[in-house]
């Protein structure tokens, strides 16, 4: 039998490139309920927290608050998130968009990957109570933000590999994979 390296035969590269549009097209699909759209002038969509992710934040927050074992986490729920409810439905609503875009389309997927990171970590401290099944949900998809951070897997079926080939030089080139 003859050996072959492992990574000639399985293509590792389009397989991080597979898990990061499915974890991508994961977060775009949330933004079906909690992203609308406003036009400027009638002309130019703009991206919105919907009327119904806005009204149904600061009650999850405060059932994330009531249960939730840390205190210093409970504390800046009930005295940052719950008063600011409004600005964070804005906040996760564009976050998981940019996510979700970035991913799927592997266009600034290092910066991507770290606003995804820094969602997961949250929604893990904030739901932490509700056991085992949730907190492994977070921590795959924070391990996935983490791959696809160290990895650039942007590179592969992305546009943050087809700006590189096509401007290696170019600014926008180059912080394909800093960002």
């Amino acid at each position: 039998m003859r050996k072959v390296p492992v990574d000639t035969i399985r293509s590792p590269d389009r397989w991080l490139a597979f898990l990061r549009i499915v974890v991508g097209l994961w977060f775009v699909k949330s933004m079906l309920t909690k992203v609308g759209w406003v036009f400027i002038a009638g002309i130019l969509p703009l991206p919105v927290a919907t009327q119904r992710w806005i009204d149904f934040m600061p009650k999850k927050l405060a059932e994330f608050a009531a249960k939730n074992p840390y205190e210093w986490y409970q504390e800046f729920l009930t005295g940052t998130a719950i008063p600011s409810a409004k600005l964070f439905a804005h906040l996760t609503a564009y976050g998981e968009t940019v996510v979700g875009l970035g991913l799927t389309l592997g266009l600034l997927t290092g910066l991507a990957a770290i606003v995804g990171l820094v969602i997961m970590a949250n929604y893990m401290l904030a739901s932490f109570w509700l056991g085992f099944c949730q907190q492994g949900f977070h921590l795959l998809l924070i391990a996935s933000m983490i791959a696809f951070l160290g990895s650039g897997a942007g590179r592969r079926w992305g546009l943050d590999g087809l700006l590189l080939r096509k401007f290696p030089g170019s600014f926008l080139g180059k912080i394909s994979f800093i960002l």
